[in-house]
């Protein structure tokens, strides 16, 4: 296995004054983000090395936290409307996440036309689960038909947060949301779960690029949000390696929580355990010494 590249692109102006996030400045993040990840100057020149023209692409996002800490529309439809002006259709994008309620609540509006960007729920008419269990290492679940059936190709632009119990959920744990039994797969620390439900064919087929939403970091008490540790980072993070994006935003949290005086999540007895289990299956690197980051900074 090669070693991992991880960017990570921040920006001070990645909010408007009203302290939501900035879609002009989210876009060029996103346009530095795939540049760099490609070492390219366009950062749309990756875009035909990852997706077919014809290619559906579900950006499954994370919205069980609210309006404050899940991926925001500002930052899932900006990835969406940046991958439209750079060669995939907009019919052919998909937004998506568990139930239509989570959605709404994280402040999308449900879409579902013939010609623009789609944004919906497994819950919606017509889509749902499939009706055969996917029986794969220690799991046995149904997927979502909008993971299994519609798309064809996926990104994870889940949101990074420590975990009571995962220690931290960030892109692998993403398609937690894709199945519905996740429940069922939270002993242990959720390892190997995490590893194994992605690693499952409609997942591992399917997936392309992690992408964490890194603007607002809640790197204590999560998986809900609580003001006192939610940290302003203000940044994306980027990698092919889904292993590798995780690991990186797991060394980001411990950053944060050292900054706030609290201890490491192996102190605690939470350290994602998952995401060595998922470097010994073969899906990415997990140690920083294979993992090659470039972090930068833009306007």
């Amino acid at each position: 296995m090669a070693g991992a590249r991880v960017v990570i692109v921040r920006s001070a102006k990645a909010w408007t004054p009203e302290g939501d996030p900035d879609p002009a400045v989210v876009t060029r993040m996103f346009a530095r983000g795939f540049a760099l990840l490609a070492d390219t100057a366009d950062g749309a020149a990756m875009v035909p090395s990852l997706f077919r023209a014809d290619d559906r692409v579900g950006i499954k996002i994370n919205t069980i936290g609210g309006r404050a800490i899940s991926t925001r529309p500002e930052v899932a439809l900006s990835l969406a409307g940046w991958l439209a002006r750079s060669g995939l259709a907009a019919k052919n994008l998909f937004v998506w996440d568990r139930t239509t309620r989570e959605l709404r609540e994280a402040g999308y509006t449900p879409a579902a036309g013939r010609s623009g960007i789609k944004v919906f729920g497994t819950d919606a008419d017509g889509v749902g689960y499939g009706p055969d269990l996917v029986a794969h290492l220690g799991v046995g679940s149904l997927f979502s038909k909008i993971q299994s059936e519609f798309v064809t190709a996926s990104i994870s632009l889940a949101i990074l947060k420590d975990h009571g119990l995962a220690g931290v959920t960030a892109g692998l744990k993403n398609y937690f949301g894709a199945i519905h039994n996740p429940n069922k797969y939270h002993d242990g620390r959720c390892d190997p779960f995490v590893a194994e439900v992605f690693d499952a064919p409609p997942v591992k087929s399917r997936h392309r690029l992690t992408i964490l939403d890194a603007l607002v970091v809640q790197f204590h008490k999560g998986p809900s949000y609580h003001a006192r540790w939610a940290g302003k980072f203000g940044g994306l993070i980027f990698s092919l390696d889904p292993v590798a994006a995780d690991a990186t935003g797991w060394a980001l949290i411990e950053r944060l929580r050292m900054a706030a005086g609290l201890p490491t999540l192996e102190a605690e007895g939470r350290a994602p355990l998952y995401l060595k289990t998922a470097e010994k299956m073969g899906l990415g690197r997990a140690g920083t010494a294979s993992i090659e980051t470039l972090e930068e900074t833009v306007e």
